[in-house]
């Protein structure tokens, strides 16, 4: 995640530790991974050396389709990753963590464009 300042970024920063930090019933490795993919698809650039997000196949498709159009998420999708093993429990934290990611991307790079800046 780009550090963010100003008059939230404390509070914003409590929120991403208590979504990527926390113990839960996936791995913290993997919702860092999940909020970093749909960070990308959101517009983050890729941090250096990024070898990828480590998120397995079946839940990479469900992180895209989250991060790039949620109201698209249908109970099929959900039903279809239960099938494969995921839990209820599981799918709230990888949805979570791909509507974090998206978010903060889309907001990160309003700020920059609110400060002029040009977008890698």
């Amino acid at each position: 995640m780009s550090e963010l300042s100003g008059r939230y970024a404390a509070l914003t920063r409590r929120l991403v530790d208590s979504v990527l930090l926390t113990s839960g019933h996936t791995s913290s490795e993997l919702r860092r991974g999940i909020e970093a993919q749909a960070a990308r698809i959101g517009g983050r650039p890729p941090a250096p050396g990024d070898a990828g997000d480590g998120v397995p196949a079946p839940l990479s498709g469900y992180v895209d389709k989250v991060a790039r159009h949620a109201y698209k998420v249908t109970d099929d999708d959900v039903a279809a990753l239960q099938r494969v093993g995921n839990s209820d429990d599981v799918l709230f934290e990888v949805t979570v963590a791909a509507a974090l990611g998206g978010a903060l991307a889309r907001l990160e790079r309003g700020l920059a464009a609110l400060r002029r800046e040009v977008p890698d």
